[in-house]
């Protein structure tokens, strides 16, 4: 491993790539630290630090490297990017034209991404006026994190920060794309994931060794290391369907017989949308339940209650939804019977299986197995974090628990993949030995 890690800077190429993704790395950690002018830091931190729970601030705060919570250029991170992409595609299946230009190709897609990239804007102006708001009717140790005489000059002067903050990630995400290294767009989420890590780990370790338990640390590294192993598999498991194809004529004049292929399926096709609509989804009801003044009621109260992480019904609600939107997302995506009649233009067949829609139909049958297994699975994944601080509530830190579970974990597991891939690739072309004596399987 050592050989490869100096061989990896051996190449000028690769080397650039790698200092110009973490350049980028560094000035994104420094952007995350600059707050909005005008906000009272000391009265914010107060703020989360008296707050028994802020609900949708926590998961989110965890892909903006805890931007959010200090209320910073960068508060948004890049999830409004992530959410116009995500409403573009389901987009497609109301919308022909949207769907049409997906299959234009590169002239197609670039025009996607411009409906992509004003959806971002529109998100973001959206979102952040409605921080904006919030962080005016806080008050932490008695204190307005907001000055108390701020109109709206202050709101623009916000929106407009916390908006080109968001449009100057996209740019970082673009160009990590095409000089740097990986995927830009997920280097980014990552980054912002990975630098919470230290700190949850010290905070963890520490409540550990105050409860003279060191028990508890043996087995939240044995259960950590198996949840990666299985985000892994996940992320990996393919179900490899066998292709033929006829003779074909030659420029000869003879015939050949092509090769078999495959069509790969993925088990969880899906990747962590499903989580990320399923949290989205479950936060609504507490938070329409705290503008309502739930407190006053004991119905909304105990409603709120048991719609809390951890709770029994919680978990049930959440790991249905998951299984729903794996299902729901994957058929969006996933066509078969477009599958289907291109193997029958192209002359491709399934051994034992007739063309067209008999094809389709047992492409969907095999899909919609997998998808149940890879749903299941990812749901399991998804609530490891509720039941670790469900079992050891005084002992793990609950950032602990979520940056190693669901959601963030699968984030880091996918791009570490695809990233050391691409290194894999650079090397090999090159003639030098990679990570392994195989090679890497990406995520596609």
């Amino acid at each position: 491993m050592s050989n490869v890690v100096v061989n990896i800077f051996k190449i000028p190429d690769l080397r650039k790539r790698i200092l110009f993704t973490l350049a980028i790395f560094v000035v994104y950690r420094i952007g995350a630290h600059i707050p909005i002018p005008g906000i009272n830091v000391e009265a914010l931190n107060a703020y989360f630090s008296e707050a028994q729970s802020t609900g949708f601030m926590d998961f989110f705060d965890i892909f903006a490297g805890g931007a959010l919570k200090r209320f910073t250029i960068f508060a948004l991170g890049i999830m409004p990017y992530i959410s116009s992409s995500i409403i573009v595609d389901l987009l497609k299946v109301v919308f022909p034209y949207l769907e049409a230009l997906s299959k234009e190709g590169h002239e197609g897609q670039k025009k996607l991404n411009q409906y992509i990239k004003y959806g971002t804007v529109f998100l973001c102006a959206i979102q952040s006026f409605a921080l904006t708001r919030w962080m005016q009717s806080m008050r932490g140790a008695g204190v307005s994190v907001v000055p108390e005489d701020s109109g709206a000059g202050f709101v623009i002067m916000s929106v407009v920060a916390i908006t080109t903050g968001t449009i100057v990630l996209m740019w970082f995400g673009e160009m990590i794309t095409e000089r740097g290294i990986g995927n830009g767009i997920s280097m980014l989420i990552m980054a912002g994931i990975v630098v919470r890590a230290p700190q949850a780990v010290f905070q963890t370790m520490k409540k550990i060794g105050d409860s003279g338990e060191p028990i508890v640390g043996i087995m939240l590294a044995g259960i950590l290391i198996l949840v990666i192993a299985a985000s892994i598999l996940l992320t990996l498991g393919t179900r490899k369907i066998p292709l033929q194809y006829g003779k074909r004529m030659t420029a000869g004049g003879s015939m050949t017989q092509q090769t078999s292929q495959f069509l790969p399926l993925k088990v969880n096709a899906a990747g962590v949308i499903p989580i990320i609509f399923a949290s989205a989804l479950l936060m609504f009801p507490s938070q329409i339940i705290n503008m309502l003044g739930g407190s006053k009621y004991a119905f909304l109260n105990q409603l709120q209650y048991w719609l809390s992480p951890g709770q029994i019904p919680y978990v049930a609600l959440y790991a249905g939804l998951i299984i729903f939107f794996c299902f729901f997302y994957t058929a969006i995506r996933f066509n078969p019977t477009d599958i289907a009649d291109n193997l029958k233009k192209y002359g491709g067949f399934i051994p034992g299986i007739r063309p067209g829609q008999n094809t389709a139909d047992y492409i969907m049958y095999i899909l919609n197995r997998i998808t149940l297994s890879g749903s299941i699975f990812l749901a399991c994944i998804a609530i490891v974090p509720d039941f670790i601080i469900k079992i050891w509530p005084e002992q793990v830190d609950p950032e602990m628990a979520y940056l190693f579970g669901g959601t963030s974990l699968l984030i880091m597991v996918g791009v570490t993949l695809d990233t050391l891939k691409q290194i894999e690739s650079q090397l090999l072309m090159r003639h030098y030995d990679g990570f392994t004596n195989k090679r890497i399987k990406g995520r596609r």
